[in-house]
This record gives structure tokens, C-alpha cells and sequence, in this order.
């Protein structure tokens, strides 16, 4: 979700890019509650950190607690935490309107803290 605010908030001039410690595919309620806000993120794939060269990006983000204390230390870069929790639990019903209601939550959560984070580097 955050690769896909970033996206959609800051435009082609700024990279973004996500990844995890423990990729495992894009989530379709992930998707479709992005669609609900006017953003694709089809386009993206679950990445493992490892995939990525930290030492391109200029500010490190980490959205969960356990990418925070997984995620490798790059000395010089700027470094910035936030907890948003996880809104996959195994075995959700996808038509269930309160899980939708967990994703909505997280997405709109989500939205003001990459807006953040453009503004401070800018």
C-alpha cells in the first residue's frame, strides 16, 4: 500500500519502491482497496529486501514492527519507522465487509504518512 500512495502522491521524480522480510505475493484485498482509491498496484510484486539495493534509496521506511527489527541498518541513510498493523490473518473471508473494513483502515492510514515523508525530504 505504501508503494502505491507513493506512486500516486509523488509522481516520477521521486523513487519508491517496498519490500519485505517474508514476501508472499500480492494480496488481492490489498489491490482492491487501492482500486477503491483510484490506484493500481498491479503493477507491483511482492519483493524481498534482498531483492532491492538499499544503498540507492535515500530514506529507509518501515511499516511493521518486524521489518523494523529485520530489516539490514545502511550507515548514512535516514532511517524512519512507523507500526501500521497487518490486516492479513490467514483464511479471511474476501467478501467479508469487516475485513474490508481492516484494509480500508490501514490504506487510509497509510495515505497521510507517505504524504509525510515526501514533504520532509522535499
Amino acid at each position: 500500500m505504501a508503494e502505491g500512495w507513493a506512486h500516486a502522491l509523488w509522481g516520477p521524480e521521486h523513487h519508491a519502491a517496498s519490500a519485505g522480510t517474508r514476501p508472499q505475493g500480492m494480496n488481492p484485498l490489498t489491490i482492491k482497496v487501492m482500486d477503491e482509491v483510484g490506484i493500481d498496484i498491479r503493477g507491483q510484486y511482492s519483493k524481498s529486501v534482498d531483492d532491492l539495493d538499499l544503498a540507492d534509496f535515500d530514506t529507509i521506511a518501515t511499516v511493521c514492527d518486524n521489518a523494523r527489527e529485520s530489516c539490514p541498518v545502511i550507515p548514512g541513510k535516514h532511517t524512519i519507522h512507523h507500526s501500521f498493523p497487518d490486516p492479513y490473518e490467514p483464511g479471511q473471508d474476501p467478501n467479508d465487509e469487516a475485513v474490508l473494513e481492516t484494509y480500508r483502515m490501514v490504506r487510509d492510514a497509510i495515505r497521510p504518512w507517505v504524504s509525510q515523508l515526501v514533504a520532509n525530504s522535499e
